[in-house]
């Protein structure tokens, strides 16, 4: 099944392809500079710990709308912080301290919505608390945290995706049921969702075609769909965006959240907006 049809993206993304004053901030490795569309800012002209990671993330939310990737949201403006750490080789893996920082400050250059997909090095006291207060900066200014929930296949969390705020990802196949290798929990359960994670298509540095697994490439989704749903209203709050997307007619208890369903978080607002 077309990833992007298994959450209801397409008809939003035929309304709008996202606004330039929408920023979108990418935390993750380098960005091929030329899979994407125009020239966003801040993106890494050399390669790098974690470029194909890096590239394939922002071509799902960037690149041209003609491209093989899902191009969610090549309208908005693409804010980009590397994350990696250059010692882990090719493995997406950061630190607290810099994975902190750079929330922080994406959050000061008017970030919108955060894609993060990178998995934690082990912590200190500091580092949680740190991640804690960055996360709880990022709430009080109402800007999205999108986090993937992890590939371990186990039932559990980190200090970001427990986070209240934060809107974890677990990813799903084509078959609409979670991956055997995504990681499940209570905080994904209660205000996360799923989103494709199964051979994804995207761009590699090289411009050319990839697939790839993993709830690192079910994000995007979640993250372009708040773009655009900013997009469609931009006088939309964080809160008000977050609900959309998270709200469900019954209060959940499972440990498997739904799929995101990017249309009806659409119709949802409009609903909203008819009220008010």
């Amino acid at each position: 099944m077309d990833p992007l049809l298994m959450v209801n993206l397409p008809r939003l993304m035929e309304r709008t392809s996202g606004r330039p004053e929408i920023i979108v901030g990418i935390l993750d490795g380098p960005i091929a500079q030329s899979v994407l569309d125009g020239a966003p800012v801040g993106l890494a002209a050399v390669e790098g710990p974690g470029i194909e990671h890096g590239t394939f993330v922002a071509a799902m939310l960037a690149a041209e709308r003609s491209s093989a990737a899902p191009a969610i949201c090549p309208g908005c403006t693409i804010l980009h912080r590397e994350i990696f750490d250059s010692s882990q080789g090719r493995i997406p893996v950061a630190s607290p301290y810099t994975v902190a920082q750079a929330i922080v400050e994406c959050v000061d250059a008017g970030a919108a919505v955060l894609n993060l997909s990178a998995a934690l090095m082990s912590w200190t006291h500091r580092e949680r608390q740190l991640l804690q207060s960055s996360l709880d900066y990022a709430m009080k200014r109402g800007v999205i945290v999108v986090a993937a929930a992890g590939n371990q296949g186990r039932i559990g969390g980190s200090v970001i995706t427990a986070h209240p705020w934060v809107i974890s990802v677990v990813g799903f196949g084509a078959d609409k049921k979670p991956l055997d290798l995504t990681n499940l929990g209570a905080a994904a359960g209660k205000r996360g969702l799923g989103a494709p994670a199964e051979k994804i298509t995207s761009l590699a540095p090289d411009g050319s075609t990839v697939d790839a697994s993993g709830t690192s490439f079910a994000v995007p989704f979640v993250t372009g769909a708040s773009a655009l749903l900013f997009s469609a209203d931009p006088r939309a709050t964080g809160a008000t965006v977050r609900t959309a997307l998270t709200q469900s007619p019954r209060r959940r208890r499972s440990v498997v959240p739904p799929l995101l369903d990017a249309w009806s978080a659409y119709l949802w607002m409009r609903k909203i907006n008819v009220r008010e």
